[in-house]
C-alpha cells in the first residue's frame, strides 16, 4: 500500500493539452518559417509565390460570391437580337463582371488579388517600404488586369484598362489616407515604422519588443550589427535575416 502511494506521489503530473492551441502554435511556426524562407529568395521567386497564393485566395472568395449571386446573373443577348444596341452591350458586360457565375467571379478575383499582391511585393522589395505610392501602383495594375480579363467597358480595351486602373488607384489612395488618418500610431511608435515594416516582411514581428527595449529605432537601422542584435536577445537566425535585409536595401546602405 505504501509502495503504491509513493509511486503515485513520484509520478509527474499530467498537464491537459489543448489540441486547438497546439495546432495554432504549429501553424504559427510554419508561417514564420515560410516567411523567413521567402524573404531570402530572389524577388522573382517571392513575387511568384505571393501572386499564386493571393490568386488562390481571391479565386475562393470570387467563387463563393459567384455562387451566392448566380441567380442574379445577367444573360447576354445574341448580337442579332431585336433592338440590339452596342452601347447597351458595353454596359451589360460591365454589370456581368460583378454578377457572373462562380467560375467567372473566381477568375476575375484571382487576377485582381494576384496582380495586386505581386506588384506590392515587387514594390516593397525595390523601395523597402509599404506606403501609399506602392499601394496605388499595385491597385492600378490590379484594376487594369481586372478590366482586361472581365471585358468590362467599351470596345477600346486599352482605354478601359487605363480608366479602370486609375479608378482602382484613386480608390485605394483614398482608402489608404483615411485608414492612415484614423489609425495614427503613438509618437513613440512612429520612430519604429520602418523597423516594424521590416520585421513584418521577414515574419519576425515577434521581435519588435526587443528593438523597442534596446531603443533600436528607424534611425539606427543602417548602424545595426550582429552584436547589437545579440544584446537585445535576438536569436542567430533572425539576426542573419535582419542584417541580410539591411544589406540588400539600397536606401539603408546609402544612409
Amino acid at each position: 500500500m505504501d509502495g503504491k502511494q509513493s509511486a503515485a506521489t513520484m509520478a509527474p503530473p499530467t498537464t491537459p493539452t489543448n489540441p486547438v492551441a497546439q495546432l495554432q502554435v504549429q501553424f504559427k511556426e510554419l508561417e514564420t518559417g515560410f516567411r523567413a524562407w521567402l524573404a531570402k529568395q530572389p524577388t522573382a521567386v517571392e513575387a511568384a509565390v505571393v501572386t499564386a497564393t493571393s490568386a488562390a485566395q481571391g479565386a475562393f472568395i470570387g467563387a463563393l460570391m459567384g455562387s451566392l449571386t448566380s441567380d442574379a446573373a445577367i444573360p447576354t443577348p445574341p448580337p442579332n437580337a431585336p433592338g440590339f444596341n452596342p452601347q447597351a452591350m458595353a454596359s451589360l458586360k460591365q454589370a456581368q463582371a460583378f454578377t457572373g457565375g462562380p467560375l467567372v467571379q473566381a477568375r476575375n478575383f484571382a487576377v485582381m488579388t494576384g496582380t495586386n499582391a505581386g506588384i506590392s511585393c515587387v514594390m516593397r522589395r525595390i523601395r523597402g517600404v509599404e506606403d501609399m505610392q506602392s499601394s496605388m501602383v499595385a491597385a492600378f495594375g490590379s484594376g487594369a488586369m481586372f478590366s482586361l480579363v472581365s471585358g468590362m467597358g467599351g470596345p477600346n480595351q486599352a482605354l478601359n484598362a487605363v480608366t479602370s486602373g486609375l479608378f482602382f488607384s484613386l480608390v485605394q489612395g483614398g482608402i489608404f489616407k483615411v485608414s492612415e488618418k484614423f489609425s495614427q500610431p503613438p509618437a513613440e511608435d512612429m520612430l519604429y515604422s520602418h523597423t516594424k515594416g521590416m520585421l513584418t516582411s521577414l515574419g519576425l514581428q515577434n521581435y519588435e519588443k526587443n528593438f523597442k527595449k534596446g531603443l533600436l529605432n528607424d534611425a539606427t537601422l543602417p548602424l545595426l550589427t550582429d552584436s547589437a542584435l545579440r544584446d537585445v536577445k535576438i536569436p542567430p537566425g533572425p539576426r542573419l535575416l535582419i542584417l541580410d535585409h539591411i544589406q540588400r536595401n539600397p536606401d539603408l546602405v546609402k544612409r
